[in-house]
């Protein structure tokens, strides 16, 4: 399987911001990693593949950006961070739902996030000051939620489709990201033209499963399409046991002092699923630097 990449463009005489991506592979990493059912898998995958591209579009290697959604539903919180190199991770509260429409037999990813909560998103900018904005949730399924938020907390008006096929194995048949952004010069026809374009927009998950080849496709859309980056996004975990380490010294010294009655304590990585072990030597050292800062 060929890795996941998303090209990033230009259209409509610059009035137009593209990003349009293959995901497959992303999300099927993800599957593994989690060994999700269908419904969990689409949406953790839907909202992977529109984090990647939210990533892609910082501009520093330290910057990052987690987006979480929790709408009420039995799916729980779906967390997903990405950075502007193309790593991404992501998990979801329960990995295995498996829910269709009885309507349409199509995965139930509207009803597994529900509607009864948010959008958050948090843009890390390290040594500046965190960004974070919040929106509610208009349809649970992903797409719709994104583009109303690029709307309404950045005044991006956007159009983002996204979607996940998965096989009867449960793998991941097809997975892919469409988001487009109107820029500040745009004009009326524009938008008429992006509305056209919405009334006859095919499913991306189907377009990439019928054919892979994200430049034809784009062109498609916008005959003056110009690409101007290409980049692979991939299931990446930077946890190691030293980063939970220094996590567990914004505990209050109550929590640590009752932790270092435990000889072992076992941290599990909710974004790869690894199991860091400490022993009383670890949380001893912990204990040394939490004195130190009262």
């Amino acid at each position: 399987m060929e890795e996941s990449k998303v090209l990033i463009g230009t259209a409509r005489n610059g009035h137009v911001r593209f990003y349009v991506g293959d995901t497959t592979k992303l999300v099927e990493d993800a599957r593994l990693v989690h060994d999700c059912y269908p419904t969990s898998l689409a949406a953790l995958g839907r909202v992977m593949s529109v984090t990647a591209c939210m990533g892609l579009m910082q501009k520093e290697e330290s910057q990052s950006v987690t987006t979480t959604i929790n709408g009420g539903g039995a799916i729980g919180t779906i967390m997903c961070t990405a950075d502007c190199q193309g790593n991404i991770k992501g998990f979801v509260g329960d990995n295995h739902l498996y829910l269709k429409y009885n309507s349409n037999n199509k995965l139930a990813v509207g009803l597994v996030v529900g509607t009864n909560g948010y959008l958050k998103v948090l843009k890390s900018m390290k040594m500046k000051t965190d960004y974070t904005s919040q929106v509610a949730l208009q349809t649970g399924e992903i797409g719709d939620d994104f583009a109303y938020y690029l709307t309404v907390s950045e005044q991006i008006p956007s159009v983002v489709s996204v979607g996940v096929l998965v096989d009867t194995d449960y793998s991941t048949k097809a997975a892919g990201i469409l988001l487009i952004e109107l820029l500040p010069d745009h004009t009326e026809e524009d938008i008429v033209y992006l509305e056209n374009i919405l009334k006859t927009l095919e499913p991306i998950s189907s377009v990439i499963e019928r054919d892979n080849d994200l430049e034809k496709y784009i062109r498609s859309l916008f005959e003056d399409a110009q690409i101007l980056e290409t980049k692979e996004v991939r299931y990446h975990c930077d946890c190691s046991k030293e980063r939970f380490l220094v996590n567990l010294l914004t505990l209050p010294k109550k929590d640590l002092e009752e932790l270092s009655q435990d000889p072992n304590i076992e941290i599990k990585c909710e974004f790869c699923e690894k199991v860091y072990r400490f022993d009383k030597n670890d949380i001893d050292l912990v204990m040394s630097y939490a004195n130190r800062k009262h």
